[in-house]
């Protein structure tokens, strides 16, 4: 019986070694991955984020990165054929107009894995995902609510889409946190990456509102560029750009692409892969706040810390009642919480605080 036992744990420790020795040595091989942008992969914006996230996950998995950058929705399939016959056995894309290209290609190549940022699809060899940026977007608020001798604080955002609502939203919750009587004016480009649009709107706000603290949900960084001519304190998003604007940067909002596609482009190499819809919070390390500069005030690093291990635990999350929209309508009443439904789904209004810019 007990040389049954041993027999026994020495087959299971066989099983157990062999089955690391097959998890570790998958990077041995060099994997080429082809990583579609629909920005330039040094735009100090969304794109750079996933460039310089998938950098560092291929120095770990012995990725061999083809980029394809500045690409456009009609050319999407061309470029997912092209780059399945230049060998990549993985195709990362990184903005949700990219959608169908994406599951189209999925279903044509089975034995391929995709990777589609932002999108929803999801099947045996794709998966979708995307981060809780809004947990993120609140603690800025507390920053800027802090921040601010006017009590008024600007916003340049690109599209009223749930998404970009869901930001807002959760940006003025953070600054009334901290300041209830602080506004936070918004003003629309109508674009993602159109930097005359996006010089006019973050000048507009400036100049109309007297604002002293500027945020942004753009992929131009024009807004961070007239805070700094400006003299305006500003909120970055996407990547940290602090060197860039070394006087006005307080923080930003920031992704940390690598703590996605480390452990998930791993089980594709392991032969592990499953499909799914990602949505994941600041606990998972994916979205993170940039460093705070020495320029903001006493207090807010520490009111800034208390929250975001509130947002880690789980026993707080930003949109939990009560809550009335920027009408005095209640949304959501106290002990309820939005459902991640709604808050991907119906955001098509606007907290208390918040003021469109109507022009």
């Amino acid at each position: 019986m007990i040389s049954g036992i041993i027999i026994l744990a020495i087959i299971i420790g066989i099983f157990v070694i062999t089955t690391h020795e097959n998890d570790t040595q998958v990077t041995e091989k060099t994997t080429k991955v082809g990583v579609i942008l629909n920005g330039a992969k040094e735009d100090r914006n969304w794109s750079q984020s996933h460039y310089e996230g998938l950098e560092n996950t291929a120095g770990q998995l012995n990725l061999d990165l083809i980029y394809r950058e500045d690409i456009t929705v009609d050319i999407i399939h061309d470029e997912i054929d092209n780059l399945v016959e230049a060998g990549c056995e993985i195709i990362v894309a990184n903005s949700f107009e990219f959608g169908e290209g994406m599951e189209y290609a999925a279903e044509k190549y089975p034995e391929f894995y995709f990777f589609h940022a932002t999108g929803v699809g999801e099947g045996k060899n794709l998966s979708s995902y995307f981060g809780r940026m809004y947990q993120i977007r609140y603690l800025t608020g507390i920053v800027a609510g802090m921040q601010t001798e006017t009590k008024r604080i600007g916003y340049v955002a690109a599209f009223p889409i749930a998404e970009v609502n869901r930001g807002i939203n959760a940006f003025t919750l953070g600054v009334r946190s901290v300041n209830p009587e602080a506004e936070v004016y918004v003003c629309w480009t109508n674009s993602w990456n159109d930097d005359t649009a996006a010089e006019q709107a973050a000048e507009r706000v400036i100049n109309e509102y007297g604002i002293d603290v500027l945020a942004m949900h753009t992929d131009s960084i024009k807004p961070l560029e007239v805070a700094e001519r400006c003299g305006v304190m500003s909120i970055g998003y996407n990547v940290d750009n602090s060197l860039y604007y070394p006087n006005t940067l307080l923080t930003a909002a920031v992704w940390d692409w690598e703590n996605f596609y480390t452990p998930h482009i791993l089980t594709c190499l392991q032969g592990k892969f499953e499909g799914h819809h990602y949505w994941e919070g600041i606990e998972t390390g994916m979205v993170s706040m940039a460093p705070l500069s020495t320029r903001v005030k006493a207090g807010i690093k520490e009111e800034v810390e208390e929250s975001r291990q509130r947002l880690i635990s789980g026993t707080f999350d930003v949109f939990y009642g009560p809550i009335r929209d920027n009408d005095g309508r209640l949304r959501v009443s106290e002990g309820e919480s939005m459902t991640d439904a709604a808050m991907l789904n119906e955001f098509d209004w606007y907290v208390e605080g918040v003021v469109l810019d109507e022009e």
